[in-house]
């Protein structure tokens, strides 16, 4: 019997209202934040990458992320998700 992986997606919402949703491909916790590597496109298609940061408050309903941007940042993470996904079979390029 194959053994079906279910994606885990998160529903994000835009600041028009619009709603768009990313695909998890990691999750990580590193000096007590949570970080997730998320992509645009389901498995198996070609996507952009995008790493999120929790910034919930422990009063929010519903986690709370935000893209990472700052450069510095984004590379150290870069590199965390690139050794947690070593053996996966996806290709993460910079």
């Amino acid at each position: 019997m194959k053994d079906e992986k279910t994606e885990a997606i998160i529903t994000m919402q835009t600041d028009t209202g619009e709603t768009v949703d990313f695909y998890v491909l990691e999750e990580t916790r590193i000096n007590e934040g949570n970080y997730l590597l998320v992509t645009d496109a389901p498995e198996g298609e070609d996507g952009e990458c995008y790493i999120l940061k929790d910034v919930s408050d422990s009063r929010d309903p519903e986690a709370v992320y935000e893209f990472v941007e700052d450069e510095g940042e984004l590379d150290g993470l870069f590199g965390v998700f690139e050794r947690l996904l070593d053996d996966a079979d996806v290709d993460l390029k910079k």
